[in-house]
């Protein structure tokens, strides 16, 4: 049975926020299949289980943030200007993650510590992510604007464990920190991490 493209985006959206409200093991299947007006029978001609519902709204999610982003190649970040480009990159995945719940639904899902192992299209998306980061790093070391006194595997985990905490955090704060202070906040997090990274 296909499904239209509106009907998956109602499913994705009601499966997100279940999930992040819940985490996956106390997750509803039911509560979903119920919200989206779809009978079991159709969910699983669709889908084969709980974990192929979140495994799609991973991959969903995570393909629509991608394009949102317009996410750079790490060799574009390879001038003088290395810093502003991160500057950059970060108050715009800051003004996006912010638009639109979703994108907070998916790092709820990413960080859910109740996440399952058999999370193929979690752990991808993580792989991918943290490659990319390694990738800036590495470039950044090239171009004189990370130092080079640390393995770069090392400052690679570094880098991308410290954004992961920032994110985790802000993700796990968002209704707390006013709208007026959120930039500073981004401020702040970016020279902590230009302190422990520029030479």
């Amino acid at each position: 049975m296909a499904i239209t493209q509106e009907r998956r985006e109602h499913l994705v959206r009601t499966a997100a926020r279940e999930f992040a409200e819940v985490g996956f093991e106390q997750a509803s299947l039911n509560a979903v299949i119920r919200h989206c007006g779809l009978s079991k029978s159709s969910f699983y001609n669709l889908l084969d289980s709980k974990l192929a519902l979140y495994d799609l709204v991973i991959a969903d999610v995570s393909h629509r943030l991608t394009r949102a982003l317009d996410l750079p190649a790490p060799e574009d970040f390879g001038d003088d200007r290395y810093w502003s480009h991160v500057v950059d990159l970060i108050v715009r995945l800051t003004q996006v993650l912010t638009s639109d719940d979703l994108y907070v639904d998916l790092a709820q899902l990413l960080y859910d510590t109740q996440a399952p192992d058999g999370s193929l299209e979690a752990r991808r998306v993580l792989a991918a992510a943290e490659q990319w980061v390694r990738d800036v790093v590495s470039v950044g070391r090239e171009c004189g604007a990370v130092r080079t006194d640390l393995p770069v595997s090392l400052q690679g985990e570094l880098a991308f464990t410290m954004l992961r905490t920032f994110d985790e955090w802000s993700v796990r704060h968002l209704d707390e920190i006013p709208a007026d202070q959120l930039e500073g906040l981004v401020d702040a997090q970016l020279a902590a991490l230009r302190r422990l990274f520029a030479p």
